[in-house]
């Protein structure tokens, strides 16, 4: 029996990665999960993002997803390690658990020139510190300097990050990065609602700084996954489908996620506890 890729997010962000995943292998099946009603995750503790993220896991788990990707930086510093290590083994080893720090980590030693890196991310995911942490395991010589973004998740969430009063919160943030280490020259987006923000991000960053959003390198990374695992390939349906869930009202998920995908979409409306 075969069944869908499961995407997860708190919030919206998620569907960035999920675009480019379908962008890249439109054959598979998907279903993406959004905790939309009880977002952000970005401020809320460990313990409290693990257990939001483990009850969405194993709602995915039910629908007949092998495989679970946490689009979300906030799940995926603070709850993945712990299911996959303690929960995946009692409720089906066979089943995989992914998340989107380890493939971002691995692509900047081969981008940055001064091995100066910053991370624009929630609260959440810079008091995690594992950015640093992910990167120091694949490249020691890399200094990592993370900047806490607070405002760009709501910006874009409220549909404002094209506004001109995004500018403010986007040009602080980058100064306050480029203040703490004037040598970087890659930029992570540790978050995945920022991408909506690029261009104003691209408008003031400074030249030969290198921005990475993630949704390819996770999207490249995954197929490769996939290539390298040819028993979980064979459990992924292959009829191209999607469906989308949110744990808020549909109608306000459509209207938002149709900016994210940039096509009109439906879902469906459930609960997580």
């Amino acid at each position: 029996m075969t069944g869908p890729i499961g995407v997860f997010d708190s919030g919206y962000g998620g569907l960035t990665i999920l675009k480019e995943i379908r962008d890249l292998m439109p054959e598979y099946d998907y279903v993406y999960l959004g905790d939309n009603a009880r977002a952000p995750y970005g401020t809320r503790s460990f313990e409290v993002v693990y257990e939001f993220t483990l009850q969405a896991v194993r709602c995915l788990f039910d629908m007949g997803c092998p495989l679970v990707i946490l689009g979300c930086n906030t799940a995926s510093a603070k709850a993945l390690r712990s299911i996959q290590q303690r929960d995946l083994p009692l409720m089906d080893d066979t089943r995989r658990v992914l998340g989107v720090i380890r493939p971002t980590a691995e692509c900047v030693g081969e981008i940055s020139r001064t091995r100066h890196v910053g991370v624009f991310a929630t609260p959440g995911t810079i008091r995690s510190n594992t950015y640093n942490l992910e990167i120091a395991k694949l490249w020691p010589d890399i200094v990592v300097t993370g900047v806490a973004c607070p405002m760009w998740v709501s910006l874009v969430e409220n549909n404002e990050f094209a506004s001109p009063g995004a500018d403010y919160f986007v040009k602080k943030r980058i100064d306050e990065l480029l203040v703490a280490d004037p040598h970087i020259d890659t930029v992570i987006l540790g978050c995945t609602h920022y991408p909506l923000l690029i261009e104003k991000i691209r408008y003031y960053m400074p030249e030969g700084i290198t921005i990475i959003s993630q949704g390819q390198y996770v999207a490249s990374s995954l197929k490769d996954y996939l290539r390298r695992h040819e028993d979980m390939r064979s459990r992924i349906g292959q009829g191209g489908s999607l469906r989308l869930f949110t744990t808020e009202q549909p109608e306000q998920f459509e209207e938002c996620a149709a900016i994210f995908l940039e096509h009109s979409v439906e879902a469906t409306r459930l609960s997580l506890t």
